[in-house]
């Protein structure tokens, strides 16, 4: 089962996006994208990536399984 972690490699801020593109499958600069549009067109952006950051646990340094 996956979990959502903010990023600890692939990350510029929190790790936010790093963390979606792994959760997702995705490329972190199409998760970058989507986010700064979310920004400028609407301007929630900026309070949503804050509360992911402080709600999404930071990755593990390793991990048990």
């Amino acid at each position: 089962q996956k979990k959502l972690y903010r990023s600890r490699s692939n990350r510029y801020l929190g790790g936010v996006c790093g963390g979606l593109a792994d959760f997702f499958g995705l490329d972190a600069t199409i998760i970058r994208i989507i986010w700064v549009a979310a920004v400028l067109l609407a301007g929630s952006g900026i309070l949503f990536y804050i509360i992911c950051w402080i709600l999404i646990p930071e990755e593990p340094y390793y991990s048990i399984s």
